[in-house]
């Protein structure tokens, strides 16, 4: 099969690789047709039921959470969800602060995206945009110039590689714009179905590495914010980077042999696999989560216990501080709240404080942490 792109020698003696703008030209074979139609299907009915539970809007918290820690560990950071929901409620944890801060940047720049398309569609302004949110405030985050496209050449191998050596040299930034403006064209191209446009663009965006770090991030981002846009999803309950950090080297490796063998099914058979089974994970983690507050909410005596046990769909951690928040209501009304999810078995102390105590709804924490 032919490479999607060719090999240039720059002038200070080293190759790099420049993408032919999308979309391929490649045969859909019945299995391909197949894989995007059950996608397609999976990825609908999440889209479905997802508008159609008591409390969406919470819901979708976690689920962003769980994106932003699968995408930040396929980068290294081994932050956890636990740790991220503990620090959220106000609770200490024993984790470096990069590695919080690294996934809270990705969190906020999910959320900056989603706020921003109603008013920017899909773009380079918004990609840097979308850079600048998440590198911010990073240790070393300096040299990665957030927000800026690279002005000097970056490249993709182990630990150790050269620009001669290297496995992947993309684009040198004097041909990146050349990269770029085919590229962002293409995420508006209507003629594509949303699925096959997302997994296409994924791979060019990857190939064109467009900053000195965080592309990884940044593209995994872009996904759920064009399905969002597309209107495929309602909001962005998919997190197929839970996928992609499970399946990490078939990962790389379907994203190089498009490179290499120009083998577009392989990645995009991989994708759309992803799209599917992550879509049946977030419904089922979904649909759990919703039975489990519904039967809690039955043997609430007042609608306000109601309210806070609703919350625990945001984030099973809660402090007497942070529902009193939530709720707008006073400490003690707070504290009388969590007393009885304590009395129901719902919530249970994670310390021994008597002072900022954390309590956790269990049961909601291992729906959310339960292996994908």
């Amino acid at each position: 099969m032919k490479s999607p792109g060719r090999t240039i020698r720059h002038p200070q003696g080293y190759q790099a690789f420049l993408p032919d703008p999308l979309p391929p030209r490649h045969v859909w074979t019945p299995a391909l047709v197949h894989s995007l139609s059950e996608a397609d299907r999976l990825l609908g009915q999440l889209a479905g039921q997802g508008a159609k539970l008591a409390n969406p809007h919470l819901l979708i918290r976690p689920f962003v959470k769980r994106e932003a820690v699968f995408s930040s560990r396929i980068e290294g950071t081994q932050a956890t969800l636990g740790e991220l929901l503990i620090a959220d409620a106000g609770g200490a944890v024993d984790r470096s602060p990069a590695d919080l801060k690294e996934v809270t940047n990705y969190v906020a720049a999910l959320d900056h995206g989603v706020k921003r398309l109603g008013s920017l569609p899909l773009s380079l302004r918004l990609v840097k945009e979308l850079h600048e949110k998440l590198m911010s405030g990073l240790p070393g985050s300096a040299h990665a110039t957030p927000g800026q496209f690279r002005k000097t050449q970056n490249w993709i191998g182990p630990p150790g590689s050269t620009l001669m050596n290297a496995r992947l040299v993309p684009p040198p930034p004097e041909k990146l714009m050349s990269c770029l403006g085919p590229w962002e064209t293409f995420l508006h191209d209507q003629t594509v179905p949303p699925l096959v446009n997302a997994g296409l663009a994924h791979y060019q965006f990857e190939t064109i590495h467009p900053f000195l770090d965080g592309n990884g991030r940044v593209g995994r981002l872009l996904i759920i914010l064009f399905l969002v846009e597309r209107k495929v999803l309602p909001a962005p309950l998919l997190y197929v980077s839970a996928f992609f950090e499970k399946h990490r080297r078939d990962y790389y490796e379907a994203l190089d042999r498009v490179r290499t063998h120009g083998d577009w099914e392989g990645w995009l058979q991989y994708f759309f696999n992803g799209v599917a089974r992550q879509s049946e994970d977030a419904l089922r983690r979904a649909t759990a989560i919703n039975a489990t507050l519904e039967s809690w909410k039955k043997k609430a005596a007042s609608a306000a216990l109601a309210d806070a046990i609703d919350l625990l769909a945001r984030n099973p951690y809660v402090t007497v501080s942070s529902l009193a928040k939530e709720l707008d209501v006073a400490f003690t009304t707070a504290q009388r709240a969590i007393d009885k999810m304590q009395a129901l078995g719902i919530v249970r102390p994670r310390d021994k404080k008597r002072r900022g105590r954390v309590y956790c709804a269990g049961k909601i924490l291992d729906i959310l942490e339960e292996p994908t």
